[in-house]
């Protein structure tokens, strides 16, 4: 992910009192750079900004220079560097919310399969870009403050789709019924999350995303009702 991306990009779609739109000069200059800059699918990516200097060392200043912009122009649609942080979550969240649904969408079907595929998602959505792991794993949680933010947010969502999924497998006879829905959607994205840390410490080079199948094998195992004869 490119750091232009996350500034200039928010820039085209917020407006100086936060709105989505596009309509200042200001505006249509960085959605012209942006444009130009994704467009050029031979371009390296660039480290962000917090994954590379840690979000408290980090300053406005920095994303700014990464991202080809005054510090000032920065300020005119953020009011701080934790407001780019956050936006940076909830751009990444907004695209795990969709595809997440599409696959929960499959649950009174398949729910196993549903759950699979979420997690598989969850995966290799981090483990194509270390640097944005390492934001959502590492410098994410590094304040109380973000923390409690994001717990009652997009986060909160994701969950609930977790357990919607489950609760559907539970309906249909799929999974236990004296297991809480609640609690095994927090075990799994817990353990998923898990997986995440591990790979961004870890000093071996490997797929995050092939981790997905032995979690879920490991977890879903709890929660099939082998009365029914499930089979995996």
């Amino acid at each position: 992910m490119h750091e232009l991306f996350l500034v200039a990009t928010a820039v085209c779609n917020r407006g100086k009192d936060g709105e989505q739109q596009c309509d200042s000069e200001v505006c249509e200059c960085q959605c012209v750079v942006v444009q130009r800059r994704i467009g050029e699918g031979h371009t390296p990516k660039r480290h962000l900004v917090f994954a590379k200097r840690g979000f408290f060392s980090a300053q406005v200043a920095d994303v700014a220079k990464r991202a080809g912009v005054a510090a000032g122009t920065v300020y005119l649609y953020f009011k701080s560097k934790d407001d780019i942080l956050l936006s940076l979550f909830d751009r990444t969240m907004a695209t795990a919310l969709s595809e997440a649904r599409t696959a929960a969408a499959h649950a009174s079907s398949d729910p196993l399969a549903a759950l699979r595929t979420i997690a598989r998602m969850h995966l290799a959505r981090l483990g194509s870009d270390r640097n944005l792991a390492v934001v959502f794993q590492i410098e994410l949680r590094q304040s109380t403050k973000f923390m409690t933010r994001l717990s009652t947010s997009s986060l909160r969502e994701y969950l609930g789709l977790l357990r919607e999924v489950i609760a559907a497998g539970q309906e249909k006879g799929h999974f236990r019924r004296d297991v809480n829905p609640t609690l095994a959607a927090k075990v799994i994205f817990g353990a998923l999350d898990e997986m995440a840390t591990n790979w961004i410490l870890s000093e071996r080079e490997y797929s995050l995303e092939d981790d997905a199948k032995a979690v879920m094998d490991l977890l879903t195992g709890g929660l099939i009702n082998h009365h029914e004869g499930m089979k995996s």
